[in-house]
């Protein structure tokens, strides 16, 4: 009942959007349900029913009139909201915000959609109410979600229907322990309705003019807070400072060879916890908590925002923490030719470290 309760409330409510002027926007409502995926056994008390709930969201679209669309194959870009009920009274229901972009493909009947935003979990981790909630240690959450869908606008009036596949993604980063996270894989089917009787029309202009840049270098600094996965050890904060080279490849992509220099206070701390706590495993307490790294880069570039994903190995790394290898993922936003600003996860493997806040230039 709730559910069709929300469906007549925004579909109703979209009426007041409908104008004699183009908007060129709709509205689409998915429900979903399926399962948590195990990606870590210390959640598997966790999983006990089947997660659903339902995804609202607003998109506006594009028609070329910036050559970004042209290339992109004419993406919407809106908000969504979702909600979750995890069917578990240890985990409770999450709320989530999200800005996204759909992509299409096979003659836009297939529809991918990324969206990157906050959640809200209302049933987090506390040592004496929900101590067996270690998903999430904060009621504020980093969260994601991809639909894949198959998608056809317009069969009835401005109705049309999208079904697929979804992946929600919830966590803290590490930003506060326990953080395990949760990942649920659900079928999803919903209903489009447009704003407007008519679409416009695709521009199409693109030239196929070749693009290039000379070797741009870059500084950048990151910070924020985290704790090790020792709950109650504490919060402290971080700080990053990279240097690094991009090339332009063309018009989409970069890719980019540098080096990062890490100060990261919870390292300090678990090591002297670890010397003091664990002699056995013959940790001092007095190892240097600072790591030097070397990664190579790709960014994407979707009009002044673009996606960064890097690969990296500690060249100095004197104590033992997840390993050598780590992975950075994550947007940035460029305010000016030179000025950017970034949020970034940095991980080893599936496991999270931080969340990274961070600004740079680019020379």
């Amino acid at each position: 009942m709730k559910y069709l309760f929300t469906f007549l409330f925004c579909f109703g409510f979209t009426a007041l959007f409908a104008q004699d002027k183009p908007t060129n926007s709709y509205f689409d409502l998915n429900y979903f349900k399926g399962n948590i995926a195990v990606h870590n056994n210390d959640i598997l008390h966790l999983i006990k029913g089947h997660p659903e709930g339902f995804i609202l969201s607003w998109n506006k679209k594009t028609f070329g009139n910036k050559d970004w669309e042209q290339r992109y194959g004419y993406p919407d870009y809106g908000v969504s909201f979702a909600y979750q009920n995890l069917k578990n009274d240890v985990l409770g229901t999450n709320y989530s915000l999200y800005a996204h972009y759909n992509f299409y493909f096979l003659k836009r009947n297939l529809m991918l959609r990324i969206g990157q935003g906050l959640g809200y979990a209302t049933n987090p981790y506390d040592k004496v109410e929900n101590p067996k909630n270690n998903a999430f240690g904060t009621s504020l959450l980093s969260g994601t979600y991809l639909m894949l869908n198959y998608k056809r606008e317009r069969i009835f009036d401005r109705f049309g229907i999208m079904a697929g596949l979804s992946l929600l993604h919830y966590s803290n980063a590490n930003v506060k322990a326990p953080n395990t996270s949760v990942n649920t894989i659900a079928f999803n089917v919903g209903v489009t309705y447009n704003l407007d009787d008519v679409a416009s029309e695709y521009i199409y202009t693109l030239t196929k003019e070749k693009f290039s840049e000379p070797i741009r270098f870059n500084l950048a600094f990151r910070s924020g807070i985290n704790e090790s996965d020792v709950v109650g050890s504490g919060q402290f904060p971080f700080y990053i400072v990279s240097a690094y080279a991009d090339k332009r490849l063309g018009h989409k992509s970069a890719i980019q060879l540098g080096a990062d220099v890490f100060f990261s206070k919870f390292l300090e701390e678990l090591i002297y916890y670890r010397g003091v706590s664990f002699p056995e495993e013959n940790v001092s307490g007095n190892e240097d908590w600072k790591r030097v790294g070397m990664f190579v880069g790709h960014e994407l570039f979707i009009n002044k925002t673009s996606v960064v994903t890097q690969v990296g190995y500690y060249v100095y790394y004197p104590y033992d923490f997840e390993g050598r290898t780590y992975l950075r993922i994550g947007m940035k936003r460029y305010f000016s030719n030179k000025v950017f600003g970034a949020l970034t996860l940095k991980s080893h493997g599936a496991k999270a470290e931080a969340v990274e806040f961070g600004i740079g230039i680019r020379l």
